[in-house]
This record gives C-alpha cells, sequence and structure tokens, in this order.
C-alpha cells in the first residue's frame, strides 16, 4: 500500500498532526513483535462497523498476551474525534493498535498491564468501483493456532503474508488464493474469499486458520437477508475452477471481484454487484 496523506495519530492521550512516532527501541513490540491492529474503513461520511473493528483489537490484545487499556466505547469516541478533522470527502483507513512495552522475567512474555496504544488515521482512497483482482496459488499456507496467532489481527502474521503476495507478484498475478495446512482454501494473502456457483454464494469455513472477518460476516448478513443461500463448508481449489464468479471481501476495499485464477477466467457478475450494492447500502443505512 503506497503511504496516505494527511495522517493523524492519537498517542499519549492527545490527537498528533502527522505520522508521529510511538515506540521505543527497547519496547516489547519493537523487538519482539508483540503488535496488533485493527482497520476500520471512513468513507461517504460513514465509518461501518466502527465499534466492532474497536471491540476486536481488544481481543487481539488479549490474544497476544497484551492487556488492552482502551473500552471499545472510548477507542470509538476518540476515533470520532479524529475524524471530525476530515471533510466528509475524505476516504481514510482507520489503524487502532496496542503493542507490548516491557517483557517478563523472561523478556519473551509481555508484562502485564506494561501495553502501548496508539490510533493512526490516515487518507487512503477507497479502490474503484471497476477495480479487480487475479489469483495464484502459493506455496506458503495459512497457519494453524498451535504454531500462530491466528486468532489475533497480529502484525508478526503479516511477513507470512506478504510472501505469498511477493510469489503471486512475480507469477503476474495481483493477489493468491492461499491454502490451511490441509490444503483446503482459506483466504488470499490480503482478504477473506468468496466463490458463487449456480446462484449460491460459497466462503470457507471458519477453521481456526484465518481471521473470519467483520467485513465478511456482514456480506453474509446482507446476502442472507436478500433470499441468497450462503454456505460456510470446506472448499478446494478445484471448487474456485469450478466456479461461476469470485470475490474478495476486506476492510480495504469491502468488495473486490476476481476475474482470474491461474487459467480460469471470470466475468464480474450480478451477485458480485449484488454484494456490493447490498454493502454500501446498509451502510448507508446504519450510519
Amino acid at each position: 500500500m503506497a503511504v496516505g496523506k494527511n495522517i493523524r495519530t492519537y498517542f499519549d492521550g492527545t490527537w498528533h498532526d502527522g505520522d508521529a512516532p510511538i515506540m521505543r527501541a527497547a519496547d516489547h513490540g519493537a523487538w519482539l513483535g508483540s503488535s496488533v491492529f485493527d482497520g476500520a474503513r471512513y468513507f461517504d461520511g460513514m465509518a461501518p462497523d466502527l465499534a466492532a473493528h474497536c471491540d476486536r483489537v481488544n481481543r487481539s490484545a488479549e490474544a497476544l498476551m497484551l492487556t488492552p487499556t482502551v473500552s471499545t466505547e472510548r477507542m470509538v469516541e476518540l476515533v470520532q474525534e479524529g475524524l471530525a478533522t476530515y471533510p466528509k470527502t475524505a476516504a481514510v483507513y482507520i489503524r487502532p493498535m496496542y503493542w507490548g512495552i516491557d517483557g517478563d522475567a523472561t523478556a519473551i512474555v509481555p508484562q502485564e498491564g506494561s501495553t502501548g496504544f496508539a490510533i493512526c488515521l490516515e487518507e487512503i482512497p477507497m479502490a474503484p468501483e471497476t477495480a479487480s483482482a487475479t489469483l495464484t496459488t502459493t506455496r506458503f499456507r495459512r497457519p494453524v493456532l498451535e504454531n500462530a496467532v491466528v486468532n489475533a489481527k497480529a502484525g508478526c502474521l503479516y511477513p507470512n503474508n506478504a510472501r505469498m503476495l511477493n510469489e503471486a507478484r512475480s507469477k503476474g498475478f495481483s493477489n493468491a488464493l492461499v491454502a490451511d495446512a490441509l490444503g483446503n482454501v482459506a483466504e488470499t494473502a490480503t482478504a477473506n474469499i468468496f466463490m458463487v456457483r449456480d446462484g449460491e454464494v460459497f466462503t470457507p469455513i471458519p477453521n481456526g486458520t484465518f481471521l473470519a472477518g467483520i467485513t465478511r460476516a456482514r456480506h453474509i448478513d446482507n446476502l442472507r437477508r436478500d433470499g441468497v443461500t450462503v454456505h460456510e463448508t470446506v472448499l478446494t481449489f478445484d471448487d474456485f475452477h469450478a466456479a461461476d464468479e469470485v470475490f474478495m471481501s476486506g476492510n480495504m476495499n469491502k468488495v473486490t471481484p476476481v476475474t482470474a485464477f491461474d487459467d480460469t477466467q471470470y466475468q464480474v457478475g450480478p451477485v458480485t454487484r449484488r454484494v456490493r450494492s447490498l454493502y454500501w447500502d446498509w451502510a448507508a443505512s446504519a450510519r
């Protein structure tokens, strides 16, 4: 992601203009990777599911053995306070985050009650409605809970995603369709994944190897309310080759159509377009 403009940082009890420094060299998060974040979006004067994202960063902190220090309600208030300085036409990426400051006697485990907190607001445009992605496979897989903190939106997970993206781009594709430890489809390198076959929607069932996103859940609820059958189930790469439509679901751009998976080509179909329409209609009604 290119660096955005018009950044504001909440740190140490106040808002700062710009990309303020927040972490010291000896902080646990700096050298041992104990950091978590979440990503919400502000666009068209709306911040959909903001409370859910703030609530999740607190759960992520607990999963990484960090002590959350800001309630969901207070975090929402702070974000809204910061957003009030942006024009309603702005598209802003909202990142609340925690990191460990001190370690315990071993230095490895974050010390209870010693947690840094910040919010970064960064003006980053939404992708145009015409944007799409192409997918390929990757040799890298999603880890399981026994060997990684997959139940948190943790910074230490993202180098693996970067390897996936780098490999996909080296093959001429923009993203990777990623398997879990058993070889079944989990998600992409950057977002959750859906496919459509015969008018019904399918998405990998959460199995502890990937973060089932807030936007993913919103799409499932919107579709079911609209009368569409949605299956959360085990899916293989062959299932995706046989799909009529494929789309990605992520907070950064909400809905991204997929136009190719290796040598399989897709059209941007009616269900994918409907998912986008349903999301924007829901967000406008929920503001």
